[in-house]
C-alpha cells in the first residue's frame, strides 16, 4: 500500500523530468550559435558603417587637403600639373610660397585687420547677447514678451536688406569704411541669435537653483557671474564658435564697410584673384592659412561645443 502511491508518484515525474530536460539541453545549444550569428552580423554592420563613414570624411577632407598640397608646390609645378601630382614626386613640396606670403604686406595687413574685427564682434554679441538673454529670461519689465518677439522677428531680416540704409547712416555719422563700422553692422546682426538662442538656454536653469542663491543674499549681478553664466558656459560657447566663424569667413559686409586700404583677408583674397597668374604662390596658401585659423578654434573649443549641442538635445 505504501509503496504504490510511492510509484505512482516517482513513475511520472521520471519522464517528466527527463523529457523537460533535454529541451533545455537542445535550447542552451542553439542560443549560442544564434548569439554568435547576430554577433556576426552586428559587427559586419558596424564595420560597414565605419568604412562607409572614413570613406564619406576622406571625400569631405579632399579640397583641404588639395589646398594644403597646393599651398606648398611651386608656381609652375601649380600651372602644369594637379596637385595630387606630389604623391608621385614629393620633391615638389616647398615651403617658399609661406615665405612669399609673410613678405606680401597686403596679405599680413589683412590677417591683422580680419582679428581686429572678429575678436571684438564676437566678443560684443557674448557679452550683451547674454546679459540680454538672463533680462528676458528671469527678470520682469514692461512689455518683456513684446520686446522678445521683436528679437525673434529680426531673425529674418536679411542682411541684404540692411546694406544701403546702414551704408547712409554710417556715411553720415562718419564711420564707413573703417573697422568701428564692420565690428558694429556683425554686432547689430549677431544679437538677435544669440540673445534667442541664450534666453532660451537661460530659461531652463532650475528656479529653485536661482532662488536659493537670492536668499543667500546673492544680487542680480552676483546671480548673474556665479550661477547663470556658468551653467550657461557651453551654450555661451557654441554661440561664441558660431559667431567667430561667420565674422571670419564673411566677405559681403566686410567688401562694403571695410577700410580698402587694410581690408580683411577674404577681401585681400579676392583682390589677388584678379591676378591669379601671377600671385599663386600667395593665394594658395593664404586661402589655407584664412581656413587654418577658424579650424583652430572650433578644435580648442570643440569639447564646450558638443556640450552645449548635447545640453540642448537633453533638455
Amino acid at each position: 500500500m505504501g509503496s504504490g502511491p510511492q510509484g505512482r508518484g516517482s513513475g511520472p515525474a521520471a519522464p517528466v523530468a527527463g523529457q523537460a530536460a533535454r529541451p533545455r539541453a537542445g535550447g542552451s545549444a542553439s542560443r549560442p550559435s544564434a548569439g554568435l550569428g547576430a554577433r556576426l552580423a552586428s559587427q559586419a554592420a558596424g564595420g560597414g558603417m565605419r568604412v562607409f563613414l572614413v570613406l564619406v570624411a576622406l571625400f569631405w577632407l579632399m579640397p583641404t587637403v588639395g589646398l594644403l598640397l597646393s599651398s606648398l608646390r611651386g608656381p609652375t609645378d601649380i600651372s602644369e600639373s594637379g596637385w595630387w601630382q606630389v604623391f608621385g614626386s614629393p620633391a615638389q613640396l616647398t615651403v617658399e610660397n609661406y615665405s612669399a606670403l609673410l613678405a606680401n604686406e597686403t596679405i599680413t595687413r589683412s590677417l591683422l585687420s580680419t582679428v581686429l574685427i572678429t575678436v571684438p564682434a564676437t566678443l560684443l554679441v557674448l557679452v550683451i547677447g547674454s546679459l540680454a538673454g538672463y533680462a528676458f529670461a528671469w527678470l520682469d519689465f514692461p512689455g518683456r514678451d513684446w520686446w522678445f518677439l521683436v528679437v525673434v522677428g529680426l531673425l529674418v531680416v536679411p542682411v541684404q536688406v540692411a546694406l544701403i540704409p546702414v551704408s547712409k547712416l554710417f556715411g553720415t555719422i562718419g564711420i564707413f569704411e573703417t573697422t568701428l563700422g564692420v565690428v558694429l553692422f556683425h554686432t547689430a546682426f549677431g544679437l538677435p541669435f544669440a540673445i534667442f538662442l541664450l534666453r532660451n538656454f537661460f530659461a531652463e536653469i532650475p528656479k529653485e537653483l536661482l532662488e536659493a542663491a537670492r536668499l543667500d543674499g546673492a544680487g542680480e549681478i552676483r546671480l548673474f557671474t556665479r550661477v547663470v553664466m556658468p551653467l550657461g558656459g557651453p551654450a555661451i560657447a557654441s554661440l561664441g564658435i558660431f559667431q567667430f566663424l561667420w565674422v571670419w569667413n564673411d566677405m559681403l559686409v566686410a567688401l562694403i564697410f571695410a577700410d580698402s586700404e587694410s581690408p580683411p583677408i577674404t577681401v585681400a583674397l579676392q583682390q589677388q584673384v584678379r591676378q591669379f597668374g601671377n600671385n599663386i604662390d600667395v593665394l594658395a596658401p593664404g586661402a589655407f592659412l584664412s581656413m587654418l585659423i577658424p579650424l583652430a578654434v572650433f578644435f580648442a573649443f570643440q569639447r564646450q561645443f558638443v556640450s552645449g549641442v548635447m545640453a540642448g538635445a537633453v533638455k
